[in-house]
């Protein structure tokens, strides 16, 4: 960079001054992270282009703040732009010998040890908060058996094919893909675990997902055929374990993340569903599934309780009528820790991609 005549800023000064700013979620500053692609300094005015790790507008705001008042400090500063990106990046979770999904960046199984725990409102719900967050989000119905994803997202029409490939279906926008969609709904689906593997294999590889920052895994309760042919197939960039706070739901959620661990898959945390329910007359919350349990088994295990999920009529109403609660509700107390769960993952992925080495990108500007 050459440098501006008398009283111009210089590299050194705004480059010093941005290593005083970190990135929330890291604690690392953006300079080190390659955060800032772009400067170009003309006189005493400034233009950055900084990158955020994730979609998530509470870190993008903390840093504008941060940066400012860095820049301040130089003196004598004039006007600063900042052109704003997102670049969500491949946490490279998983086993390293699995084949990544073409265009995918971060593959999240949304889990549990046993049914009835509200594991695919948490998979619709989440899928929907990154979307409204601004990601590119694709949501797989992998519960062969109880495909829900459907209903729950408000969609049923058949998925068209191109250049061999199914187009999923988008709603709330989200790209979907379920076994709902194919087959008849009032059939059950008797099928072995072959044949289930198959299916599996044909949603990930014969979808035409095209460019997604997370695609979310509806998976179907237990430890079978649908989680091993997962993790073998594909890298898992982390899984989410759904229990409720009742101790016959905990047992069950343990065994689900133990096999997680076993087959080297990153566990994000535990959501604990239905932690309280709230009264839609006085607004009270009441612990009727019991309390803390999802907290002390996130400790007993070493692993982040990411959110605790209240239960409210909206859910229901929600789930039944294709409007997820974050779509229809995103101020109510349900919505608001849903909002706080897709936060919660979004940053873990993002922690664990910087660690992956990165070539340097940065590039200065004078303009005379």
């Amino acid at each position: 960079m050459t440098e501006n005549g008398a009283g111009g800023l210089t590299q050194e000064q705004v480059l010093n001054a941005l290593r005083a700013v970190t990135e929330p979620a890291t604690g690392r500053n953006l300079i080190d992270l390659k955060l800032v692609p772009d400067v170009t300094i003309h006189g005493r005015d400034l233009t950055l282009t900084i990158e955020l790790l994730s979609p998530i507008r509470t870190t993008r705001e903390k840093i504008e703040r941060d940066v400012r008042a860095a820049l301040g400090t130089i003196g004598g500063v004039g006007q600063i732009a900042i052109d704003w990106r997102t670049r969500v990046r491949a946490s490279g979770g998983g086993r390293q010998d699995a084949q990544p999904i073409s265009g995918v960046k971060n593959t999240i199984a949304v889990a549990s040890g046993k049914g009835g725990v509200g594991k695919s409102t948490v998979a619709v719900n989440l899928a929907v908060s990154l979307a409204q967050a601004g990601a590119k989000v694709g949501l797989l119905d992998a519960d062969v058996y109880g495909p829900s994803i459907p209903l729950m997202m408000g969609a049923n029409e058949k998925p068209l094919m191109k250049d061999n490939k199914i187009v999923p279906l988008e709603a709330h926008g989200v790209k979907i893909m379920s076994i709902g969609f194919i087959l008849d709904p009032t059939r059950a689906l008797i099928w072995r675990g072959p044949l289930v593997a198959q299916l599996i294999n044909q949603f990930l590889n014969d979808v035409h997902w095209g460019d997604l920052d997370y695609l979310v895994l509806d998976l179907p309760p237990g430890t079978g055929d649908v989680q091993l042919t997962l993790v073998q197939k594909i890298p898992i960039a982390g899984a989410i374990i759904v229990t409720t706070p009742q101790q016959v739901a905990l047992a069950d959620a343990v065994k689900g993340l133990k096999m997680f661990q076993e087959v080297k898959t990153p566990i994000l945390g535990i959501v604990e569903n239905m932690s309280g329910f709230v009264c839609p007359d006085c607004g009270s919350t009441h612990s009727i599934f019991g309390e803390g349990g999802g907290q002390r088994t996130a400790d007993e295990n070493e692993v982040e309780l990411l959110a605790q999920i209240p239960i409210e009529p909206g859910i229901r109403t929600g789930g039944d009528e294709g409007m997820p609660l974050v779509a229809a509700a995103p101020q109510s107390q349900t919505g608001i820790a849903f909002g706080h769960l897709a936060e919660r993952v979004a940053t873990q992925l993002a922690v664990q991609a910087i660690s992956k080495p990165r070539k340097p990108t940065i590039m200065l500007k004078t303009v005379q």
